[in-house]
């Protein structure tokens, strides 16, 4: 996963949700979507949250916590709702594009023929 799909997840995650989530409550959900069940990285994860924070696409807040220390509460900004509308046209661009060459492969061991879309 590349520090770039990391963030378009992060902010689609967080607009899907409604709500402020702190880092583990993502990592999870992350991992609900990844084929092998695997969360990302903590050290791959949080780099990414202060990065969209840095950036202006997240706030975040800090609040006490019952069981542990304080968490950090991130939810998108109005730049980062934006950058998610931007970041999701280019995706989608970017995976036509790239499914397009795929297409004129031939198919891979083991796997079933398909229109040309990824599985």
């Amino acid at each position: 996963m590349t520090s770039g799909s990391l963030a378009l997840m992060l902010l689609a995650l967080l607009e899907q949700m409604g709500e402020p989530a702190y880092g583990y409550q993502l990592s999870r959900r992350l991992a609900e979507y990844a084929p092998d069940g695997e969360a990302p990285k903590q050290g791959t994860l949080y780099p990414a949250l202060r990065s969209l924070e840095r950036l202006g696409l997240l706030a975040s807040t800090v609040e006490p916590s019952v069981s542990g220390p304080p968490r950090r509460y991130y939810q998108p900004t109005e730049e980062g709702r934006a950058a998610l509308v931007a970041w999701r046209v280019a995706w989608q661009q970017m995976t036509a594009h790239v499914d397009a060459v795929l297409a004129e492969l031939p198919p891979l061991p083991d796997q079933p023929e398909t229109d040309g879309a990824p599985q």
